[in-house]
Parts: structure tokens; C-alpha cells; sequence
């Protein structure tokens, strides 16, 4: 029988500390196959471009998953997500389909968790003040997710519009995280200690020079190659880190400095799976700048659905 996982269950099954186990064990076991993502552009009748995401994995004999994401970008305009999205889970001995799940909430809750994950091997042991900038379907899930692996004083919510920041802030608030709204990106990130970015950006937002030695730049949004975040010196001054290199590396924040020599790829120093399975160390310099790029991955999806499903079964 299939199992259809909604919204509220999914964040029920998912809860962070879980679901951050559960990405760090599936990162160290290595198991997963998943091949390039597609990203089909289609041009829309008012003339603006939406993208079909396809992202397909499987452990081979025990499970296979494929999510199908939409980007539409101008649904922004109109108060719409601008990312929707399906997930479905077979059973990899018989070919089955076990689960049909929210994608959306899948994939709100694997990409914070992920960017944690990457956060507890990247930021500092003391980090203390948290700054999400934008206020989408992510901004909420990230904060939380990130205060999973670390002890913040503060966390500061920036938006384009101040109204959604402050209601983010105040959701988080009323979790019994320490949010707050502000208005002033340069000042919130000049005292930053971790920075997260969960935009769809064309143009650079966070600057290097507003960034604090020591401090953690997460790169979450801005996912195609004419998307930015960052700025050039706000990576080329750190030590990079990514999810996977050859998807990180066609999103804009570093395909852009890798394509005109700012940056090479012998720059991207490790990945996530390098990071779990302790092939690289992580941060050792507390005055260094580190950068973590996420593109997403099918194994996050894969690993987060598997745990899902599994405690949809077991409740």
C-alpha cells in the first residue's frame, strides 16, 4: 500500500536532530547512486522563463526515489511559492512505489539540515549570532535547523521587504528562538558569526568586505549559473566547501569567479562526503573564512524520504 506523507507529517517525521543523523550517516556510508540533476528551462506565455527540476536516486536492492521540482520565478509577484515540488519513493528490491510525499516540505527540511550538517564541521564551536537572509519558504526552516548545531544568542532575519522579515522573526519567535528583524544587511553581517543565504538572487547580496574573520558564509539559494549571493571576494577569501562539486560548482556563486579565474576548481576543498567520512577535517583556524555552496542533492532527498516513510510506518 502507498503511503501519502503530507506537509504536517513530514515536519513531524523530520525532526532536525533526526534528520541531521540521518544525512551525516548516509554522507559516511556512500552508498547512494544518483545521477546529474536536470534542469529543463520553459519559456512561459508572458514571456519569463520557469525551470523543471528532476533529481532522481536509489540504494541499489533497497530503495529509489525521484523528485520533480518547478521554479517559477515570477510567481513571486503574484504572492506564489515560486518552487513546488513531488517526491516518490519505490522499494528498491521489488520496484514498488511505497510513499508519494510533499515535496516542498522534503525539500525545505533536507536543504536546512544539510547546511547545518555543513555548518557543525565549518562553524566555530562558539558561534553566537545567526543571520538568514531572505524570507521564503526556506528562511524559517534554516534558522531552526541551524540553531539544532549551535548555541545562538541572536538570529537576525533580513528580507527585501521588512513586513516578511518580521514575520519570519516572529515565527521563530514564538518557537522560542532568539529572532529578530532587521533592516540593515551590512550591520547584521559585520557581526554575524554564520551567514545563511536562502534567496533566488541574480546579483550579489553579501558582500566579502562586510564579512568577519572567522565567520561561516552558507550559500543556499541562487542554484543556476546566472544567480548570485556573494560577491567575488566573499569566496575567494575563504575556504570553500560544497554539497557536491560538479553540482555546486555550475551554481552562480561559483561557476561565475571559477569561469573567469577568480577561483579554481582545486579551490573547492571538500564535500560534504569528505566531511562526514572525516577526509577532510572541517574548519582548524578560528580566524578563517569558510563558505559552504549547497545545490541540493538526490541523496539528501533519498535519505530524508527513507526516514519519513520509516517513521510514518513505525507511528
Amino acid at each position: 500500500m502507498t503511503a501519502l506523507i503530507g506537509h504536517a507529517a513530514l515536519e513531524a517525521a523530520l525532526d532536525w536532530p533526526a534528520l541531521i543523523a540521518q544525512l551525516r550517516a548516509w554522507y559516511k556510508a556512500a552508498q547512494v547512486e544518483a545521477p546529474e540533476r536536470q534542469v529543463l528551462t520553459m519559456a512561459q506565455p508572458d514571456g519569463s522563463e520557469a525551470s523543471l527540476l528532476i533529481m532522481p536516486a536509489w540504494v541499489p536492492g533497497d530503495s529509489i526515489g525521484v523528485k520533480v521540482v518547478t521554479f517559477f520565478p515570477a510567481n513571486a509577484d503574484k504572492g506564489r511559492a515560486t518552487i513546488n515540488a513531488g517526491y516518490l519513493l519505490f522499494d528498491g528490491d521489488t520496484g514498488q512505489m511505497t510513499a508519494a510525499l510533499d515535496g516542498d516540505a522534503l525539500t525545505a527540511r533536507r536543504t536546512a539540515a544539510a547546511s547545518a550538517l555543513a555548518a557543525d564541521y565549518l562553524a566555530r564551536r562558539d558561534a553566537a549570532r545567526l543571520v538568514v537572509v531572505g524570507t521564503g519558504q526556506l528562511a524559517a526552516a534554516v534558522a531552526q535547523a541551524h540553531a539544532s548545531v549551535r548555541r545562538y544568542e541572536d538570529i537576525t532575519i533580513w528580507g527585501r521587504s521588512p513586513d516578511k522579515a518580521a514575520a519570519v522573526a516572529g515565527q521563530l519567535a514564538d518557537m522560542g528562538l532568539p529572532a529578530v528583524m532587521n533592516e540593515d544587511l551590512e550591520a547584521a553581517c559585520r557581526s554575524a558569526d554564520v551567514v545563511s543565504t536562502v534567496t533566488a538572487s541574480t546579483r550579489p547580496l553579501i558582500q566579502g568586505a562586510w564579512l568577519r574573520p572567522g565567520s561561516h558564509l552558507d550559500l543556499i539559494g541562487a542554484f543556476k549559473a546566472d544567480m548570485r549571493e556573494s560577491d567575488d571576494q566573499a569566496v575567494a577569501q575563504a575556504q570553500i566547501f560544497v554539497d557536491r562539486r560538479d553540482g555546486a560548482s555550475l551554481a552562480g556563486d561559483l561557476a561565475q569567479p571559477l569561469a573567469d579565474g577568480t577561483i579554481a576548481p582545486t579551490d573547492l576543498l571538500a564535500d560534504l562526503q569528505d566531511l562526514a567520512q572525516g577526509s577532510h577535517p572541517g574548519r582548524r583556524d578560528d580566524r578563517a573564512f569558510t563558505v559552504f555552496k549547497s545545490a541540493g542533492m538526490a541523496l539528501q532527498d533519498l535519505a530524508a524520504a527513507t526516514l519519513a516513510a520509516s517513521q510514518a510506518k513505525s507511528g
